[in-house]
Order: C-alpha cells, then sequence, then structure tokens
C-alpha cells in the first residue's frame, strides 16, 4: 500500500485516477489543485510517491518538483501532454522518476508506480553510493594529509607513518580518520 499524493495542474477531474489508485490498494492523502501546493501538502501528509497531471511541465511545476526531491526524496510520477524532449530531460533533471506522455489510463496505473517506485530506488542507492565513495574519498586525502605531516615533522618515511597513526588509533581505540583529523587540525593550529 502506498501513500500517493495527487498534483492536478490541469484541471481536468482527477476521481478516475483516485478510484484506480483505491482500486489497486493504496491511500490518497491529498490532492492538490496547482503544483504551488505541492511543496506544503508534500510536508504535510509524508506521501510515499507523488503523481503530477498537467498539460505542459512549467517552470513554477519543476521548481517545485526540484524543491520537493532535494528535501524529501520519493519517486514522482508525471502525467502530460507534451512530449518534446527538452520538457523531458527537464522534468528528469528537477526530479521526475517517470514521465509518462498521452495517457492516464487506470489500468496502466499500478505498472506505471511499480516501474516508478524501481526506478527511484535504483537511483537513490546510486545517490547513496556516490555519497559513500565521496565520504571514502574525502577519508583518504586526510589520512594521506596526516601521513605527509607526520613524514616531515619526524623525518621518516610513508610505511612508518602509517604504522604510528595506526598504532595511535589502536591504543586510542579510534580510528585511522579520528587520527588523522587530529594530526591535520594540530598542524593547522601550530601553523
Amino acid at each position: 500500500m502506498l501513500r500517493v499524493l495527487l498534483v492536478d495542474d490541469t484541471g481536468k477531474d482527477m476521481r478516475i485516477l483516485h478510484d484506480a489508485l483505491v482500486a489497486a490498494g493504496h491511500v490518497v492523502v491529498g490532492e492538490v489543485g496547482t503544483a504551488l501546493e505541492l511543496i506544503d501538502q508534500a510536508e504535510k501528509t509524508a506521501p510515499d510517491l507523488i503523481i503530477v497531471d498537467t498539460e505542459s511541465p512549467s517552470r513554477d511545476v519543476l521548481e517545485q518538483i526540484a524543491f520537493v526531491s532535494q528535501s524529501t526524496p520519493r519517486p514522482i510520477v508525471m502525467f502530460t501532454e507534451d512530449g518534446d524532449q527538452d520538457s523531458i530531460t527537464r522534468a528528469f533533471s528537477a526530479g521526475v522518476t517517470t514521465y509518462i506522455v498521452e495517457g492516464l489510463q487506470p489500468e496502466r496505473v499500478r505498472s506505471i508506480l511499480d516501474v516508478a517506485r524501481a526506478r527511484f530506488a535504483a537511483e537513490q542507492a546510486l545517490r547513496d553510493e556516490l555519497e559513500r565513495t565521496k565520504g571514502e574519498l574525502a577519508a583518504r586525502k586526510t589520512i594521506e594529509r596526516a601521513k605527509g605531516i607526520l613524514m616531515d615533522s619526524r623525518k621518516i618515511g610513508e610505511q612508518e607513518a602509517f604504522r604510528l597513526m595506526r598504532k595511535l588509533a589502536m591504543d586510542k581505540q579510534s580510528t585511522m580518520l579520528a587520527i588523522a583529523d587530529q594530526i591535520v587540525a594540530a598542524r593547522e593550529l601550530l601553523g
């Protein structure tokens, strides 16, 4: 069961989509009549997935989607009449997970939501991996910098500097990164 927020930026009747979602076992936690209400409603209702129905994704709609995607990422499905490649590219850049042109058909809702959730999960895994890799790279740089400081100040080789840091980390029941941070901070303090 998904908690779904519906955004109708067209003025059309959303009852067919609402009923299709309920029939598929989902809960519609909110319906808004314009994308300008998206941020507020997303915060209030905390949906698992957002569906936006729009004639063509305007700059305002895409800005709202981008803000929601950055603050609380979740799958976003967009139904639209606009098949222009630039519109599609801008929508994906803003955070739309699935972009459906010409076709809000109730019988397809379940599979569209499944695709959106799977694609979102794959993208989230990539984002998480990227953040973890960035963290590991930053840690490695700090450790290398600390080794360089030890090598310079003690006139020792790289292996000896690494051994000293590892021993200190073990003696203090700390991590190599924490020891490296302390060495770098001490160097910055002492100049």
